[in-house]
């Protein structure tokens, strides 16, 4: 089977990798890739936004699937054009991938489907935001309505930063929506969905501050593990039967089907799971740490989702231990991440490209806020944790900051 995944970061690499493991894969391209993909697939040039360039890209290359990995291209439905030339592809149409695109669409479809989830509002107009930041907090959270790289959220105590936060949407053009803050650890479910059929897979925990003890501002995820220790038994069936299946009914029953990853970030209260948020695709970093347990074939399950055999799938086999994924960020980051410093050390098993390039000189360097991210496997969280530390320490990138804590409180 010849694979063509559509990316450039960590998430990508980290599914190349995956699937490079997966017998049955016997091409690998990546486009458009980036230094650290160029080990294990070929790259190439592609403007992964348009369906027609990704379409005769596949088409040229003769691959017999199309794995999309980033939330912009599926949102503006280059599985669409990927699939009406008759191509697999992995991941939904656009019409499905509104579930990320637009809040207030998946808070419709939440809402029909009975799931449970955080009150909202939209707030349009800057009238609006007194008397909306009245009715919420005393912890207020305030999002983009649309796509924000996981970066659009504000969750503060402090009324004048989420006022702020709000203006600062409005004024770009953005809508801003009010949410009631959701209580409880969080959980990201992962799911290889095909129409109504769902395939769970392990569930992690995304680490989204920028700083330890989880201060400072979000960021599109400093890190995460895998599996949750403290998860109750028959959560993740729980999950799948009241959330992750009720919403893909519904998109189904609106003509939209899910095919695809779809992916739950709840917040796992006292009355059960509500969702935080729903995202189209594979989660960053969280999908570094799940596949670094997965003993399936990747290639052949994102296949069977693809061409709408999931439901013959046989059942996932998952290695016993822990992973956990590191983010090693650049200077500045989540501000304007300083760029073309050097890199050294990162060419190791488990050390995935999110951010880099080769300059003239053809040097490894930092070319965006993520740079690295750092997955240690082990037969316990402490020996993955140690494991990715260890890497982490053989990492150098002037100005370079990770989190120290990820995965800590589990233990």
């Amino acid at each position: 089977m010849r694979v063509l995944v559509i990316g450039s970061g960590g998430r990508e690499h980290a599914l190349l990798d995956a699937l490079s493991r997966d017998d049955s894969v016997t091409e690998l391209h990546a486009a458009p890739g980036n230094p650290g993909t160029a080990a294990i697939a070929t790259n190439h040039a592609v403007d992964q936004a348009s369906g027609d360039a990704v379409a005769d890209l596949a088409e040229e290359l003769g691959v017999d699937l199309v794995v999309i990995g980033p939330e912009v291209p599926l949102v503006l439905g280059v599985a669409d054009v990927v699939r009406a030339r008759g191509i697999a592809v992995f991941g939904p149409s656009a019409a499905a991938a509104r579930i990320e695109g637009s809040k207030a669409f998946a808070k419709d479809v939440m809402a029909t489907a009975g799931v449970r989830t955080a009150h909202s509002e939209i707030v349009d107009s800057p009238a609006q935001i007194d008397a909306a930041l009245d009715r919420f907090g005393p912890t207020w959270v305030i999002k983009d309505d649309g796509l924000a790289a996981g970066k659009g959220v504000v969750v503060t105590a402090d009324r004048a930063e989420a006022r702020a936060h709000a203006a600062e949407l409005l004024e770009i053009g953005r809508p801003a929506l009010f949410e009631s803050f959701l209580d409880g650890p969080e959980v990201s479910l992962f799911c290889l969905v095909d129409g109504t059929t769902v395939v769970p897979l392990l569930p992690a925990q995304d680490h989204k501050r920028v700083g330890d003890g989880d201060t400072g501002p979000n960021t599109g995820g400093m890190g995460a593990y895998a599996p949750l220790p403290w998860l109750a038994p028959g959560a993740v069936d729980e999950i799948v039967d009241t959330v992750v299946g009720p919403v893909a009914e519904e998109l189904a029953r609106r003509g939209a089907p899910f095919n695809g990853l779809l992916y739950a970030g709840l917040a796992m209260g006292a009355d059960g799971p509500a969702v935080v948020e729903f995202n189209c695709r594979f989660g960053d970093p969280e999908t570094q740490a799940v596949l670094g347990l997965l003993d399936s074939p990747l290639g052949e399950a994102l296949l069977a989702t693809a061409i709408g055999r999931l439901a013959d799938l046989p059942a996932l086999r998952w290695r016993d231990g822990a992973a956990i994924t590191v983010v090693l960020a650049a200077e500045n980051y989540p501000g304007t991440p300083r760029k073309g410093d050097p890199i050294t050390g990162a060419d190791e098993p488990g050390v995935f490209h999110a951010g880099t390039a080769i300059d003239d000189r053809g040097r490894l360097v930092s070319a965006g806020g993520r740079v690295l991210n750092v997955v240690g496997v082990g037969g316990d969280l402490a020996a993955a944790r140690a494991d990715a530390y260890a890497k982490l320490g053989r990492i150098k990138l002037p100005g370079s900051h990770f989190r120290t804590d990820i995965g800590h409180q589990a233990l």
